[in-house]
């Protein structure tokens, strides 16, 4: 597998990449990152794997022992420069718009690779005026809050490809392994 196909971004403890791997490999194929404790996994259906892993950890704190995040994407796609990053980022949040729409919210990005090249503070700030102007288009409002928002917007990349999603504060509660702050 390649890095280029995955559609959930894994981040393991120090020591637990091993493990984390192994207890992942029942839910679809994982993959390997040139970036140290990231594994990249592929499933079929990102919302059947949230259920089975909200399942799996009420009963087995294992895989929480072995893995800090355990990130879904919502929506994903490959990009080849910081500008194609932009322009693709800004389309699959327009596809997610609706779930903003009167909320508080941040944009949380972890970024593996276009070092020197792309900043995560200054993304993080460019989604989260893209967003504000979105829904001021649609007539509705949402503002930027890093206390409790009722939504976090992630986004993950790891080398060419990026992983969006939205996390509702009953999502974040209910999915202990996002852990997105």
């Amino acid at each position: 597998m390649t890095e280029a196909e995955w559609n959930v971004v894994v981040t393991a403890y120090p020591g637990a990449y091993a493990e984390a791997k192994r207890l992942l490999s029942r839910y679809g194929k994982v993959g390997r990152t040139e970036y140290f404790n990231v594994l990249v996994l592929t499933v079929p259906d990102v919302n059947d794997l949230l259920g089975q892993l909200e399942e799996l950890t009420r009963e087995d704190m294992t895989l929480l022992n072995a893995a800090s995040r355990i990130i879904p994407a919502q929506r994903s796609f490959d990009f080849q420069s910081p500008q194609e990053f932009e322009e693709k980022a800004c389309l699959a949040l327009d596809e997610m718009i609706n779930r903003l729409e009167g909320c508080s919210f941040h944009v949380r990005m972890h970024r593996r690779g276009f070092k020197g090249r792309m900043s995560s503070p200054e993304e993080e700030r460019f989604l989260d005026r893209h967003i504000l102007s979105r829904l001021e288009e649609r007539g509705s409002s949402g503002s930027v809050t890093f206390d409790d928002p009722d939504v976090i917007v992630t986004v993950e990349t790891v080398g060419q490809r990026a992983g969006l999603g939205c996390w509702s504060r009953e999502e974040r509660e209910r999915y202990p392994f996002l852990n997105l702050d």
